[in-house]
This record gives structure tokens, sequence and C-alpha cells, in this order.
């Protein structure tokens, strides 16, 4: 298979990793919430990283955007969803500071990498 662009980006290398944290993370959930608060994160989480790389195989600047913002609010999506994981004690405080601080890290990475492409002189 050759080597497609996307796989080059910090932001979306960063965001593989985050994935693989929150399945490890959050498949330790008790067995209820199989469908609910195990499942949820885990599409949101996925949902990062193929939207940036969807929004790399865009034509227009104003598409890569597009789907960069919707990675963000994938990302804003699973914080709110690790908070109450901890809220109902399904995620140690321990696990809850290492994804918040790869959220938060994940967050600005994604707002600089949005910056960077709508200050990009490319035309739409």
């Amino acid at each position: 298979m050759s080597e497609l662009s996307y796989k080059n980006f910090d932001v979306w290398k960063r965001k593989i990793e985050l994935v693989s944290e929150v399945y490890k993370l959050t498949s330790k959930f008790p067995i209820q919430e199989q469908f609910g608060l195990t499942s949820h994160p885990w599409r949101a989480a996925i949902s990062i990283p193929s939207n940036i790389s969807e929004g790399a195989a865009r034509s227009t600047k104003s598409e890569t955007v597009r789907f960069l913002d919707i990675a963000r609010v994938s990302l804003v999506e699973l914080d709110t969803q690790i908070e109450v994981a901890v809220k109902l004690n399904h995620l140690s405080i321990t696990g809850f500071n290492r994804l918040i601080e790869k959220i938060n890290h994940s967050f600005a990475m994604l707002s600089k990498f949005i910056k960077s492409i709508k200050n990009n002189k490319r035309s739409d």
C-alpha cells in the first residue's frame, strides 16, 4: 500500500495513540456499559484520526478545515464521556489524568493545525 500523506502528520499519529489509550482504559468498564459508556468513547476516539485523514483527502481548504473541526468536536465529546466515567467510578483518577492531559494536548494540536490550514495561501 502506498504511503498516504496524512500518515506523516504528527497530529494524526498522536491521535492514533490516543485511540489506543482510550480503548485500553475503557475496555475495563463494567459489562453493563458495553453499549453505553464503553462504545461511545470508542466511537468518539476513532472519529478523531478518521476525520483528520478524511480532511487531508479533501480537495479544498474549506473542506479540509470542516473535517478537522469535526475531529476537534469528537475530541470534546470524548472529554465529556471521560468526565462521566470518572464520576461513575469506572475510571481511576490516574487514568483520567493521563487521558485528560492527552485530550487537552490533542485539542491544542488540532487547533494549531486548523489555524495553519486556514492561514495557508492555497485557494479553494
